[in-house]
């Protein structure tokens, strides 16, 4: 499910466009999965160095393995929040006529587990609210990363995503 550039992205976006009438239909219904995702130690690396953030938990796995409670390198705490995208892209509805989308922030995140070097996650979702206004829809999600096999998840969240739509026909 790595998307690697606009076009994997955009072509997985557009199989998953319905009408608006379907996606005001799942307000506060079920929930949406998206498929698992490895987190490897070149993710993380990545990560990594495009934050500035070379903690050694995170990337130095000898170092890691011997002074950490985690046995190994864990995935940086943005990192898994950053995933939400990616994850969202395999499990949520798009709205026809959208143009594109952009994330308006969250009310609440928290860092639950550590996801270990090697470890798979994957998007929990569930629609708790949706502002429609002329050209925008403004949608709010608890969000859940979660790992394989764990009891907790990674992460929780309730985050808000702008959907911009074409302007109605005249």
């Amino acid at each position: 499910m790595a998307l690697a550039s606009v076009a994997e992205t955009e072509a997985m976006l557009r199989e998953r466009l319905i009408p608006i009438e379907a996606y005001r239909a799942h307000l506060d219904t079920g929930e949406f999965l998206s498929d698992w995702l490895t987190v490897d130690q070149e993710m993380i690396d990545r990560f990594a160095a495009a934050t500035h953030d070379y903690q050694f938990i995170h990337v130095d796995p000898a170092r890691a393995k011997a002074e950490s409670p985690y046995g190994g390198t864990i995935a940086h705490g943005f990192l898994t929040l950053s995933l939400l995208s990616t994850l969202a892209y395999d499990a949520l509805p798009g709205v026809i006529g959208t143009k594109m989308g952009v994330n308006y922030g969250f009310d609440k995140v928290r860092f639950l587990n550590p996801v270990r070097v090697g470890t798979r996650v994957r998007g929990r979702f569930r629609m708790i609210g949706l502002t429609e206004r002329a050209v925008t829809l403004q949608t709010s999600w608890d969000a859940a990363v979660e790992i394989e096999g764990g009891v907790k998840p990674a992460l929780s969240a309730q985050w808000i995503t702008v959907a911009v739509l074409e302007p109605p026909a005249e």
